[in-house]
């Protein structure tokens, strides 16, 4: 009895030590590494199998550790393993009613007063994954501003961000990036509100893989002429 009191505290740190483990090297082998999607699901891999072999090693010496060690990485791994699958490889396709509008120059003559304007627009290139579409930037009669996403489409992913970002620059990680919040689909119409009043010709719009700190497109927007 002694001997079993003794070992169950250790066995009880093992599981949040095992987990935090896990996911803290999924973190890190998947975010922090490097900024190519597809070396940090290499890495991450790599990063899980590293991990069950010493869980593994560690329940064939330390019996009293085996169904806690092994039970807490198949749990921990199964779910981020799960969350990353489903993330991957399910499209989730956007049937959001985007606003329309006109462009500034021709709203400067007076055309159709109280419209929506468009401000700025701009075109989606590829980077991590293969993604087209345009981003536009219009001002809502009510003053507000939103950027929409019409004909667009890219590849599903974890934890996917739409964010502005100052410059040309497609780091979606960078200083000053705004978030405007999560992708509501990688394929179809969609729109967000754009905080503040600042010009936003010359910002990028980057979805943003922020699991694996990737991005998966950018486009550059600019003043309609």
């Amino acid at each position: 009895m002694r001997k079993r009191t003794s070992r169950s505290p250790l066995a009880l740190l093992a599981v949040p030590a095992v987990a935090v483990t896990v996911l803290a090297g999924v973190w890190v082998a998947g975010g922090v590494i490097s900024d190519d999607f597809r070396t940090s699901m290499a890495l991450t891999a790599g990063w899980f199998a590293a991990c069950g072999l010493t869980c593994a090693s560690i329940a064939r010496r330390w019996r009293a550790l085996a169904l806690p060690v092994v039970g807490t990485f198949v749990l921990t791994a199964g779910g981020v393993g799960a969350y990353l699958a489903d993330t991957t490889l399910r499209d989730r396709v956007a049937h959001e009613h985007v606003i329309t509008a006109i462009p500034a120059k021709d709203a400067r003559g007076g055309q159709t007063p109280g419209s929506p304007i468009e401000l700025t627009r701009g075109r989606f290139r590829a980077h991590e994954h293969a993604t087209t579409g345009v981003a536009r930037v219009v001002r809502a009669p009510d003053g507000r501003r939103l950027l929409t996403l019409t004909a667009f489409s890219t590849s599903p992913g974890p934890d996917l961000r739409v964010r502005l970002v100052p410059g040309a620059s497609f780091d979606g990680g960078a200083d000053g990036a705004v978030d405007l919040g999560g992708l509501k689909g990688n394929r179809g119409n969609q729109q967000y509100v754009v905080p503040g009043t600042a010009d936003t010709a010359g910002q990028t719009v980057v979805i943003w893989c922020r699991t694996f700190s990737a991005p998966f497109g950018s486009a550059i927007l600019s003043h309609v002429t």
